[in-house]
């Protein structure tokens, strides 16, 4: 689907599309065809599967977008979450051919948790389009488009989403592009009421962006190229040329050489929301990770190994006591943590705060918790911002937990004394 996007979009020429067509027949995969213009390792190619996050760039008439076309199979989680964690929008794809969707919507199956995770990476707004219309158990049939809602509309409203004004239902064909660009000939389908994919996402509001806040860029890529070059979305503020900023959480000190947008194209500088190409001087490529955050020399993003956070019990076979080990994924970095302690449990009824902490915790309750990493990680409070505020614990290729953080601890005498706690059983 994101490959014809770029095909109508004039992205990929149709010389290109051809010979994509022409390799994709001699491998046997003639159907793939468009998905390889995202799908570029020979990894993906072979087994039909995304792997790393694709990016590429499209222009409309009216916006320039940028594509991360995150993978979709559960192996490869931790790198949709970091295509997640820098979108504005979730196009939540969704098979319409018969057992397809069942698959994916099923108990294990990776539709709920992609849902779920996009919602904790921080994107408000979700597109689902229900993909395959054309495919011969479909045939653009309403019945099966209004099962496909009927199911998901409910599980989307528990996981958070505000159906009448956070989530669209678009049907689509990807393979023969109706409904994509242009919109689908009503001959075909006279019951699809609303305007093409591009058409939605051209005439959407604009979120606001804190350009003027100090700058907090996540790295999400990086690589040597005359110096060290990173990739991120820029979450807040604005980044120029010249600039002198700090990459936590070592505190290095690095100067803007050169930024370059989606196009490859040198600009003096990006604001908020921007995803882009940072050449750095000061800092070698092998001293970089991802996760490190580029941020203003004046107002460091926040470094942290304790902090407070409020969790939500998804799905753990056992209880959860103090001592728990699990991977957090907070914007584009993953670190392992410790649940140092257990702090205060909400009452399901009241919604209200325990005095006391508990003992454990199973799924489906809301605790507060104090969590350690193992190294220095760069975040900050949920409620100053969001994107570097909210994250997920996974552990065993499941997502266990997702949280926001509520306080850090910065100082030792802000940690809570955990020894002056008395346990509550009433967990």
């Amino acid at each position: 689907m994101g490959g014809n996007i770029l095909y109508l979009c004039g992205m990929v020429d149709k010389r290109t599309l051809e010979k994509y067509e022409r390799e994709a027949k001699e491998a046997g995969r003639e159907s793939w065809y468009l998905s390889w213009a995202l799908d570029s390792t020979s990894q993906e190619r072979e087994k039909g599967k995304t792997v790393e996050v694709g990016r590429a760039y499209f222009e409309t008439p009216i916006r320039r977008y940028t594509i991360l076309d995150a993978p979709g199979h559960k192996n490869f989680v931790p790198s949709m979450i970091s295509g997640a964690a820098q979108a504005d929008v979730a196009v939540l794809v969704i098979s319409a051919r018969k057992g397809e969707f069942e698959t994916g919507f099923e108990k294990g199956g990776q539709t709920r948790e992609h849902a779920m995770l996009v919602k904790t990476a921080g994107v408000t707004k979700l597109i689902v389009v229900v993909n395959k219309m054309d495919d011969p158990t479909v045939g653009w049939d309403k019945t099966r488009y209004d099962e496909i809602v009927g199911k998901l509309s409910p599980f989307l409203k528990g996981t958070g989403y505000n159906l009448k004004t956070d989530v669209q239902f678009i049907p689509v064909s990807g393979f023969t592009g109706a409904n994509l660009k242009d919109d689908v000939d009503r001959k075909v389908a006279p019951w699809v009421e609303g305007v093409s994919l591009l058409n939605f996402l051209d005439n959407m509001p604009i979120q606001d962006r804190k350009n003027n806040a100090p700058l907090l860029m996540p790295i999400s890529e990086k690589y040597p190229d005359m110096g060290c070059v990173v990739v991120g979305k820029v979450e807040s503020g604005t980044i120029k040329k010249g600039q002198n900023l700090l990459l936590m959480p070592n505190k290095t000190p690095v100067s803007v050489l050169a930024i370059h947008n989606e196009m490859e194209e040198e600009v003096p500088l990006a604001g908020c929301g921007d995803n882009v190409r940072v050449r750095l001087r000061g800092v070698e490529d092998e001293d970089v990770l991802v996760g490190f955050v580029l941020s203003s020399s004046t107002t460091p993003v926040h470094t942290v190994t304790s902090f407070e956070a409020q969790l939500v019990i998804l799905d753990h076979k056992n209880i959860i006591t103090a001592g728990y080990g699990a991977v957090m994924h907070v914007h584009t970095a993953a670190e392992e943590v410790s649940l140092t302690a257990l702090l205060h449990y909400f009452d399901k009824k009241t919604g209200r705060k325990s005095k006391r902490p508990p003992q454990f915790a199973k799924k489906g309750q809301k605790v507060i918790a104090l969590l350690e990493t193992t190294a220095p990680i760069c975040i900050e409070k949920f409620d100053d911002h969001p994107q570097l505020g909210r994250f997920t614990l996974r552990d065993e290729g499941k997502t266990v937990a997702i949280g926001k953080v509520v306080k850090l601890v910065t100082r030792a005498e802000d940690m809570p004394d955990v020894a002056q706690l008395t346990i509550d059983n009433a967990a």
